[in-house]
C-alpha cells in the first residue's frame, strides 16, 4: 500500500508515518508504496496491531525449496541423485578434477548433441547419477546461500597433496561449515614428487576438519586428476555419503528448482540453467522465476541433447523466459500464466523497495534490542587478526561472555586483510566482523557499506570484550565513527637530510586531505597509526590530492615506510548510539 493508504487505514497523519519511515532509514513520499513488513513495523510504532493478508493469487507460491520439500508426504518421496559442488584453493586442481570425472563418466551415445558449458552436468556411476555444479568456488556458493538458495547436497574439498591447506582452503571450510553441508576431502596430485597426504590430513585437523583416518567423520580420498587415478573411488564415496544422507524428492509434483546460471543469448534470447529440486519440468510448462515469467519452449541437457522432461536433481537449460533471471532465483511451474505474471510484478515492486531500503545486517548497536525481542540467540562473529597468536586469546576471552540469552559463535577466523569474501560470509550468516589490528581492503569496505555489515576494529582485547559485554546488556557508550576518505599505495621512498622518510604515493581510491589521520598497512596488517606530517605534489605543499594522482607524504614520527605498503586515510566523527 502507499503511505497515504496506510495513513487512512491507521488514522495516523501521513507526516508522522513519513517521519517514522525516515527513522527506520527509508526515504518515502506520500504516494510511495511500502511492503507489508515495513507497514507492520510502522503500525507497531503507533501501537496498532496488524494482520497479514495473503492475496489469492499469492497462495501456493513458494519462496524457498525447503518449505516445498517439508510439505511433501513421505510416501510420495523417491530417492534422487546427489548434487555436488567442488571447492578448494586456486591451482589445487578443481577444474582438472571436474574434467577427469566428466571425461571418464559422462553417459555415452549422445552424438549429435553439442556439448556446452552450462554450469552443471550429470555423470553415471553403476547405473546411478550424480549431478555436479561447476561453480567458481566458495564466493558463488555463499552468494547463492545469502539469497536463501541451498542447492548443494555434498561439497568436495580439493586439497593438493604437495601444497596442503592454504588460505582459500580455510575460507572454503568456513563457508561449508556455516552452510551445514556434508564434506568429502579429495587429496589431489598424489602423483607429485613431494606429495604428502598424511601432512595434508594433519593440517586439515588443525583447521577443524577431522578426517576418518584420524577418527573423525569426514571421508578423504586420494586422487590424481592429471593421471585420472582413483576417480572411481571418489565417485563411489559420493554415492556412499548420499546413501547415508538419503536425499529424496517427489518427481510427480509441479517442478520447483533454483537458477544456477543465466544469460542473454544473441540468437535464442534469455537462457537459464536450472537445477530441478522437486517435481518434474516439461516443455510448455508455465514458470515463475523470481520476478520473471515465461513458458518453456525447449529444454536441453548439459550435452546439448533435447529433453522431454527434467526430474529432481537434473540440471537443464531452459528457453522461453521473457527476461534474464538472477542466479539463486527460485523456479516454480505454475498452472496459470496470468497469476505468474501478477506475482512477478509484485516481486519486482518488492525488489525495488528493498533496493531503496537496502537491508541491513546485524550490528553491535542494535544487539541488545534484538536479544530482548528474541531475534538473536546466537551472535555470529568473523574474526580477522594480525597474527594467529591473537586469535586463540580472543576466542578464549569471547567464550567467557556466553550467557543463557545469547551464545557467541566464531564462524570464521583468519589472519590478514578483511576481504570481500569475509563480507559475503557475514551477509550469508548475519555475522559481525571483528578486525584485531587488521583492516579491510577497498573492495571489502565497499561491500560492507553496501550491505550494512558491521565491521569493528580493536587493538586491545579487553576493549573488544567490554564492547560486546556492554552491547549484550544495552549499555554501549556514544562512539567515535571512522570515516575513510582514501587509500594510497607506496610506489617509492626517499630519505631527507632531516632523516624523515618521504613516501612516494599513488592515490588508488578517494582522496588524501592534509588534516586526516593515516594508517600504514603491510599485507593488510596495521604497522603504524598516526598523522600526516606533510603533503606535497612535486615541490609544492598541497591541501589535498585526488584519486589517480601521485604525491609525496611524510608520516609524523614514522620512518619505516617500504615500497608496496598501503596507506588508509581517515577522520573521526562522533555518533550518538540509537540502541
Amino acid at each position: 500500500m502507499t503511505v497515504r493508504e496506510l495513513s487512512e487505514a491507521t488514522s495516523v497523519g501521513a507526516a508522522e508515518i513519513i517521519k517514522a519511515l525516515l527513522k527506520a532509514g527509508m526515504m518515502a513520499n506520500i504516494n510511495q508504496q511500502i511492503d507489508y513488513e515495513t507497514a507492520a513495523i510502522i503500525a507497531a510504532d503507533f501501537n496498532i496491531e496488524t494482520k497479514e493478508y495473503v492475496l489469492p493469487q499469492m497462495a501456493g507460491v513458494v519462496e524457498n525449496v525447503k518449505e516445498v520439500l517439508s510439505s511433501e508426504k513421505s510416501t510420495d518421496l523417491r530417492p534422487r541423485p546427489p548434487v555436488v559442488t567442488i571447492m578448494g584453493h586456486v591451482d589445487h586442481g578443481k577444474t582438472k578434477l571436474l574434467d577427469a570425472i566428466r571425461s571418464a563418466r559422462v553417459a555415452e551415445g549422445e552424438a549429435g548433441g553439442i556439448t556446452q558449458h552450462i554450469g552443471a552436468y550429470q555423470v553415471e556411476v553403476h547405473g546411478r547419477k550424480i549431478t555436479f555444479l561447476d561453480t567458481p568456488g566458495h564466493e558463488a556458493f555463499t552468494a547463492m546461500r545469502a539469497r536463501g538458495a541451498q542447492v548443494t547436497d555434498i561439497v568436495i574439498l580439493v586439497v593438493a597433496a604437495d601444497d596442503g591447506v592454504m588460505p582459500q582452503t580455510q575460507e572454503a571450510i568456513s563457508h561449508v561449515q556455516a552452510a551445514g553441508v556434508p564434506m568429502i576431502v579429495a587429496i589431489n596430485k598424489i602423483d607429485a614428487i613431494n606429495a604428502n597426504p598424511d601432512r595434508v590430513r594433519q593440517q586439515l585437523a588443525t583447521a577443524g576438519v577431522i578426517v576418518e583416518q584420524f577418527g573423525g567423520d569426514v571421508p578423504s580420498v586420494e586422487v590424481s586428476a592429471k593421471q585420472k587415478l582413483n576417480i572411481d573411488g571418489l565417485l563411489e564415496m559420493i554415492l556412499l555419503v548420499a546413501d547415508l544422507q538419503e536425499f529424496k524428492a517427489n518427481p510427480n509434483a509441479a517442478a520447483v528448482g533454483t537458477i544456477v546460471e543465466a544469460e542473454m543469448d544473441k540468437s535464442r534470447g534469455p537462457i537459464a540453467t536450472a537445477l530441478i529440486q522437486n517435481g518434474t519440468l516439461r516443455p510448455e510448462d508455465n514458470v515463475l522465476v523470481g520476478g520473471v515469467t515465461g513458458t518453456i519452449r525447449a529444454m536441453f541437457s548439459d550435452a546439448g541433447k533435447k529433453l522431454r522432461f527434467a526430474d529432481p536433481s537434473t540440471p537443464v537449460v531452459i528457453l522461453g523466459l521473457n527476461e534474464v533471471p538472477q542466479a539463486g532465483d527460485i523456479l516454480q511451474a505454475m498452472s496459470d500464466l496470468t497469476i505468474a505474471r501478477e506475482v512477478a510484478t509484485q516481486r519486482q515492486r518488492q525488489m525495488r523497495l528493498e533496493a531503496m531500503a537496502s537491508t541491513r545486517g546485524v550490528s553491535l548497536d542494535d544487539l541488545f534490542s534484538n536479544i530482548q525481542q528474541g531475534k538473536i540467540k546466537e551472535l555470529n562473529i568473523i574474526l580477522k587478526a594480525d597474527v594467529s597468536g591473537s586469535i586463540g586469546a580472543i576466542e578464549h576471552a569471547l567464550g567467557q561472555l556466553n550467557t543463557n540469552e545469547v551464545q557467541i559463535k566464531i564462524i570464521h577466523r583468519g589472519t590478514g586483510t578483511i576481504t570481500e569474501s569475509d563480507v559475503n560470509l557475514a551477509i550469508a550468516s548475519r555475522a559481525i566482523i571483528i578486525g584485531f589490528n587488521a583492516r579491510p581492503d577497498p573492495a571489502g569496505r565497499r561491500a560492507a557499506e553496501q550491505h550494512g555489515i558491521d565491521i569493528r576494529f580493536y587493538n586491545i582485547i579487553y576493549q573488544l570484550t567490554d564492547d560486546l559485554k556492554k552491547a549484550m546488556i544495552g549499555m554501549l557508550e556514544p562512539e567515535w565513527k571512522e570515516v575513510t576518505e582514501g587509500f594510497a599505495e607506496v610506489r617509492n621512498t626517499f630519505r631527507l637530510p632531516s632523516r624523515e622518510v618521504v613516501a612516494g604515493l599513488y592515490v588508488t581510491d578517494g582522496k588524501i586531505v592534509r588534516n586526516l589521520s593515516v594508517r600504514v598497512l603491510r599485507s593488510g596488517v596495521v604497522i603504524h597509526d598516526g598523522r600526516i606530517g606533510s603533503l606535497k605534489r612535486f615541490k609544492d605543499d598541497v591541501r589535498e590530492v585526488q584519486s589517480g594522482y601521485e604525491c609525496g607524504l611524510v608520516v609524523e614520527g614514522f620512518t619505516d615506510v617500504q615500497v608496496g605498503d598501503h596507506m588508509e586515510f581517515y577522520r573521526k566523527e562522533k555518533v550518538e548510539r540509537t540502541a
